[in-house]
């Protein structure tokens, strides 16, 4: 089959849904002859920094002359981002040819009696194949949701089990307490492999003592990247300097002060794991480029994108805005899914907002605009302490579309002023091309 009708067919098996559990990846590869078994994989999970941790490895190891491949989802600007080699994206008709070998193994599976893969095993699968078939070196695999159950989980031996930042998020799914998504998350790691965590300074102890435990039950060496353990020298939204207890000086382009964690997490990887030179660690770091993640796509005004939607995220990109944009005037473009924290991210950034201007994202998940508009205004009630805010609080305002959210906004920011869109990333996509038609 052609793109267009893969895609179609896609789309399709997308409708029924995703289900947690191995048991049906397990029998795709087996059909698909197990390919995942002859990769070198570097697994990857957390509530956030997972991608900004894949993006600074894969430039590293770039860098350092290695063939990488990388699953990451859901795409946010491409569709076909999902699947990347040595950061270009696959092509359509690749991915039609690896999508009608992926189908086929499924038909066989449905006509032996077993239940038809969902979509995120059906590209779980895709991707195995077709960074074997494409010899990389290395292959950053990045957890859909959880790990434990995750179908990317049904690898036995990963180069090294990666855990970023682990917050409260997925709850329906994963457990509706810390300590319970800690151990969905720390599921990845396996017998006798090399695991590395982030410090996990949110929750601390409560959610090491799950890695901890889950490392020593599989004998699987522990190392932590606390971000105590390195020292800012320089902060600017054009990079961040820090000295890393490793290698030294490190810069990167990435900026919100978060990006150290994530940053500090790679090099432990790099370095103690796969024990790459130093200078080539360093020399990839600075070549880093993740999209959507406190991106600045315009100036005059300064117009940012950041793909926050939880509380943990909200929590640091709060950070960001108090200390870049002090004494400046912000206007907010939020649109959120109606499953995920939107509250508590709410209450984190308004008090920081001169306006604010709700969007639908175009996602089915999506919370309504004018759901958004109300759910803010009480929010804002509740930090004025339920005084009128309406004498003293910024506008809110729903909007049909992003580009009438981008129009006002432009129209209200002063050219010192900051225009910053968050709250999902399913929407950006739409923020950065309202924002790129409108300078051309």
């Amino acid at each position: 089959m052609n793109y267009d009708k893969a895609r179609a067919c896609a789309a399709t098996i997308g409708k029924k849904g995703s289900i947690l559990g191995l048991t049906s990846i397990q029998n795709l590869m087996q059909e698909l002859s197990h390919v995942e078994e002859q990769l070198q994989i570097i697994h990857i999970a957390g509530t956030n920094g997972k991608g900004s941790v894949g993006a600074f490895l894969e430039s590293v190891l770039m860098e350092a002359g290695y063939k990488v491949g990388r699953y990451t989802s859901p795409a946010v600007f491409d569709p076909l981002e999902v699947w990347r080699i040595n950061q270009k994206n696959i092509e359509k008709e690749r991915y039609a040819e690896l999508f009608s070998k992926v189908k086929e193994a499924c038909d066989r599976m449905v006509e032996k009696g077993m239940p038809h893969p969902t979509i995120f095993e059906v590209e779980t699968a895709m991707a195995f194949c077709y960074f074997k078939e494409e010899c990389c070196d290395y292959v950053l695999l990045e957890v859909g949701m959880g790990g434990r159950e995750d179908a990317t989980n049904l690898i036995s031996h990963p180069v090294c089990s990666v855990l970023t930042s682990i917050s409260m998020d997925h709850m329906q799914f994963l457990g509706d307490t810390i300590g319970q998504i800690a151990w969905a998350k720390a599921g990845i790691i396996k017998e006798s492999c090399p695991a590395v965590t982030a410090g996990q300074e949110r929750y601390g102890e409560e959610v090491l003592s799950v890695i901890r435990k889950e490392a020593e039950e599989k004998h699987a060496p522990l190392r932590i990247a606390k971000a105590s353990e390195v020292k800012l020298t320089e902060n600017s939204l054009q990079e961040i300097r820090f000295l890393e207890p490793e290698i030294g000086e490190v810069s990167i382009p990435l900026t919100g002060e978060y990006q150290i964690e994530n940053a500090h997490l790679a090099i432990t990887v790099l370095r103690q794991v796969l024990k790459l030179d130093a200078d080539v660690i360093k020399r990839g770091l600075t070549k880093t480029r993740w999209p959507g993640r406190f991106e600045q796509i315009a100036a005059d005004p300064l117009f940012l994108i950041d793909g926050a939607h939880n509380e943990d995220a909200a929590v640091k990109l709060e950070a960001s805005v108090e200390n870049y944009f002090t004494n400046r005037k912000i206007t907010y473009i939020i649109g959120v899914l109606a499953d995920k924290e939107h509250a508590k991210v709410l209450e984190r950034m308004l008090s920081h907002a001169s306006a604010v201007y709700t969007v639908t994202p175009d996602n089915p998940r999506a919370l309504d605009a004018k759901k958004l508009q109300k759910e803010a205004k009480l929010v804002l009630d509740r930090l004025q302490g339920g005084n009128n805010p309406q004498e003293y609080s910024p506008q809110v305002q729903a909007c049909e579309t992003v580009r009438e959210a981008v129009e006002h906004a432009r129209s209200v920011t002063p050219e010192d002023g900051v225009i910053l869109a968050f709250g999902s990333l399913s929407y950006l996509k739409d923020v950065k091309k309202e924002v790129q038609d409108v300078s051309k």
